[in-house]
């Protein structure tokens, strides 16, 4: 049955769909700004019919976020987890559609933590057991004996931030903490009390007790095998509350009726919920097993805080900015986004530009387009970690123009597979010169070579109207607005802003005069006007060429541009349409 999706009057604000439980407190950030669908229960079929509709998709961990779900969802722009791990969304699909996956890492580390504490405290003291026997009406104090966790030893594979909150509270307990992860943090690890072993061959023989705190990935699938059990203690008891498929559970089973393993407590499986006679079933039913169906972020506080931390990055992203925890994105600080921001501005303004100049000039003159850029980061900019906004703000802005609407979704997920999938080559270089001397604190220069050289490129002779020339746009900030400053060999100085129309003439009298007469006839008004002379003086017999850069009111067409050129006119004129800063 198809599932309504209208839902209040405004329909102009972005969508929402939430097909799982998500905090109150969350839900009420986005409904300020979003329009927010909750759809719980969806089958696979019902949520492909309608994920067109939306720009954003929060689910938890039973939603299976496809690869034809991501290329059904034509607005989407970002897919949040409320949790850690990202196992239900095609990460690589939503990177090729350029969706951004977003989770938080941070706002269940303490339930996960304290979860795998009270599996650990459950399993030494066989306190599931006790309870089913206790509520079977028995009294089996002499059988159900356990051990203390002080003065054991607790082994941990992975020292992230769940790993350090598991050897915290281990500490505490009297516990002696060793752990394995060849990423670990030595500082902290030291700060924590833990001790570094060099391999997981050299951390197995020595626990007491064994918990695994690492992401699911190809190398960590499997990691606890019927090999690495046989090194442990027949006392030894093992804790999972990561995920399922760490540890081989054909195996950990083995080892549990063969006497070679003390115990087990899980809270994680390969299929959840275990199917009958599966593996995971088996496991479960095992008397020396405590199982729980993965409660590890099931905590109230954990949950408001996953829910409140994915809802502000959706608004984040949904306003344009730039989420804490992308999954498929580079990790950029607050700061320097700060810096970026208005570059990124500028520098998708200087693509559309150059693709929108350039193509008519090729057009005219026979020239072919380029697709081989350097752009060139001066002063403040080149001193930052990553240049990746301003990458992709390039190939947005150099493909927007030939691009139909909507066709293609450009952000900093999927912008170097967009440019190698269209041929576009740039290579992105940090000038130690500082730009302060011409005034700013930053610059950019996006330069468009061919496979000539440069000096080849620009020898031919310059009334040449087929002769190679420079193809160079440079811009800087004030402000926070974006202006160019340079354009081809001309100094110039606008706002890369509304309709635009750039003429190269020769630099005397009667030419504004010339223009302004054909454009008024048109009824295409002249909003601003700037003169920008040749950059060099010298340059040449056309050292009195200068360009001509009005905004319109309007878009002016072919016929009209094409009176603009005549010998008391310009030599050349194009159009170009930007978007307002």
């Amino acid at each position: 049955m198809p599932i309504p999706t209208s839902s209040g009057p405004d329909q102009s604000k972005p969508k929402i769909l939430i097909p799982e439980k998500v905090s109150p407190d969350g839900l009420a950030l986005l409904q300020k700004s979003f329009e927010v669908h909750e759809r719980k229960g969806l089958s696979p079929e019902q949520l492909l019919e309608i994920i067109p509709e939306y720009e954003a998709l929060i689910v938890r961990s039973e939603t299976k976020v496809t690869a034809a779900l991501l290329q059904a969802a034509k607005k989407l722009k970002v897919v949040a987890r409320a949790g850690v791990g990202v196992d239900n969304v095609d990460v690589e699909a939503a990177t090729k559609n350029g969706i951004i996956v977003v989770n938080s890492p941070v706002g269940n580390i303490n339930a996960a933590a304290e979860h795998t504490i009270a599996l650990m405290m459950a399993v030494a003291r066989n306190i599931g057991d006790a309870c089913a026997s206790i509520k079977d009406g028995k009294w089996e104090r002499s059988r159900l004996v356990g051990v203390e966790a002080k003065g054991k030893t607790l082994a941990i594979v992975g020292l992230g931030k769940v790993g350090l909150t598991v050897a915290r509270i281990a500490n505490g307990l009297g516990m002696n903490v060793i752990a394995y992860d060849p990423y670990a943090n030595t500082q902290l690890a030291a700060a924590t009390n833990v001790t570094l072993k060099s391999s997981l061959n050299e951390l197995l023989p020595d626990a007491d007790f064994f918990t695994i705190h690492t992401p699911l990935i190809a190398s960590t699938k499997g990691m606890i095998g019927a090999s690495e059990l046989a090194m442990m203690k027949p006392t030894a008891r093992i804790l999972n509350v990561s995920r399922g498929g760490m540890i081989d559970e054909v195996a950990l089973l083995e080892a549990l009726v063969a006497n070679k393993i003390a115990g087990a407590g899980l809270d994680v499986f390969t299929s959840e919920p275990p199917q009958p006679d599966s593996s995971a079933s088996r496991l479960i039913a095992h008397p020396k097993v405590v199982a729980t169906p993965h409660l590890g972020a099931s905590t109230v506080e954990a949950q408001e805080n996953v829910s409140i931390d994915v809802c502000e990055q959706v608004i984040l992203i949904l306003s344009g900015s730039l989420p804490r925890s992308a999954v498929n994105a580079p990790i950029i600080l607050p700061e320097e986004y700060r810096t970026l921001q208005p570059f990124v501005t500028l520098v998708e303004k200087m693509g559309s530009l150059y693709t929108q100049h350039y193509t008519t000039r090729a057009a005219s003159t026979g020239q072919q387009t380029r697709n081989t850029f350097d752009i060139t980061y001066e002063g403040s900019l080149a001193t930052l970690n990553t240049t990746k906004p301003l990458f992709a703000a390039l190939i947005k802005g150099l493909l927007s123009p030939i691009s139909s609407p909507g066709e293609i979704n450009i952000n900093i997920v999927n912008a170097e597979l967009v440019a190698k999938e269209r041929g576009l080559y740039v290579n992105e270089q940090r000038s130690r010169e500082s730009p302060e001397e011409k005034g700013y604190t930053s610059f950019v220069t996006l330069r468009a070579r061919t496979s000539r050289s440069a000096s080849h490129a620009r020898s031919g002779p310059r009334n040449d109207p087929k002769a190679e020339t420079e193809q160079v746009i440079q811009g800087y900030v004030a402000g926070n607005v974006p202006y160019i400053s340079r354009l081809d060999r001309f100094a110039t100085n606008f706002v890369p802003s509304g309709n635009l129309l750039i003429c190269r003439n020769y630099d005397s009298c009667g030419r504004i005069g010339f223009v302004g007469q054909r454009l008024g006839k048109a009824d295409v008004n002249i909003n601003f006007m700037s003169v920008a002379p040749l950059e060099r003086e010298g340059e040449g017999k056309n050292r009195n060429e200068a360009l001509m850069i009005l905004g319109v009111d309007k878009p002016a067409g072919k016929e009209i541009v094409d009176g603009l050129i005549d010998e008391n006119g310009v030599l050349e004129a194009s159009t170009v349409t930007l978007g307002n800063v």
